[in-house]
């Protein structure tokens, strides 16, 4: 993966078969306060308006049409929907609630940027002769099956994982360890490795080629919200993916 920045907009690039796909951070938007500066998310308590504009300067500094971004509300579910067009309402560009709870997303049109936002777990991207998919990768929904069920509809054969917590400060309880605890080498006492846990699941998955950003956003205040550091008041960064022109 590599940085790019254009137009004050800061994100992390990861190039995939056919497919790019890009992870943002909270620099190079207009939101202020705990949402400073590129908050994607409406639900946490921004202002729409400010959103609305901070999701206009990531799809353009990224090169896309915000009309083609599609997205869900999340709900840590298991969920995944396929496009084959736009969305109606256009969710992304207007910065309006999705009527449709669902935790990843994947297309087969070249034109279409499958979207997820993360403030802690992983966004996962995909792509495959299938298509491409975006993945919102919290424990639970990595323990229900969400990656593998999303790299099989799009016959992944690559996939890159952008920042989420990391080992180092991802504490979590006997249930969640449970969950993962036919995989080895994820956990470390209490604290859960969730970039390995993705990584094993993928592979299990079949998919050969897994990029992982480890970049942990608790530890990064500057570049990346947090859920665990900030608390329910803080922003969103996001996941989105999309095939190349070229590709």
């Amino acid at each position: 993966m590599e940085w790019r920045e254009r137009d004050g907009v800061r994100w992390l690039e990861a190039e995939l078969p056919g497919a790019r796909a890009a992870f943002s951070t909270r620099v190079g938007g207009v939101s202020d306060g705990p949402y400073e500066s590129l908050n994607v998310a409406v639900k946490t308590g921004d202002d729409p308006d400010l959103v609305r504009e901070n999701r206009g300067l990531l799809a353009g500094a990224v090169g896309i049409d915000p009309a083609d971004v599609v997205m869900g509300r999340q709900v840590h579910g298991t969920e995944l929907r396929w496009h084959d067009g736009r969305q109606s309402p256009r969710v992304y560009a207007d910065a309006v609630r999705s009527p449709d709870e669902v935790d990843a997303q994947a297309t087969g049109e070249p034109s279409l940027a499958p979207l997820v936002m993360v403030a802690d777990c992983l966004p996962i991207s995909l792509a495959g002769s299938g298509g491409v998919a975006m993945v919102h990768g919290g424990w639970r929904g990595l323990a229900g099956g969400i990656a593998s069920a999303a790299a099989e509809r799009v016959e992944a054969d690559a996939a890159a994982v952008g920042p989420g917590i990391g080992p180092c400060c991802y504490e979590v309880g006997d249930e969640v360890l449970a969950e993962f605890d036919d995989l080895d080498g994820v956990a470390d006492g209490r604290m859960l490795d969730l970039p390995a846990v993705a990584r094993q699941l993928l592979e299990r998955a079949g998919v050969g080629s897994v990029e992982v950003a480890e970049l942990c956003t608790r530890c990064n205040p500057d570049l990346l919200f947090s859920h665990r550091r900030d608390g329910e008041t803080t922003g969103r960064q996001a996941g989105l993916v999309w095939r190349r022109a070229d590709g």
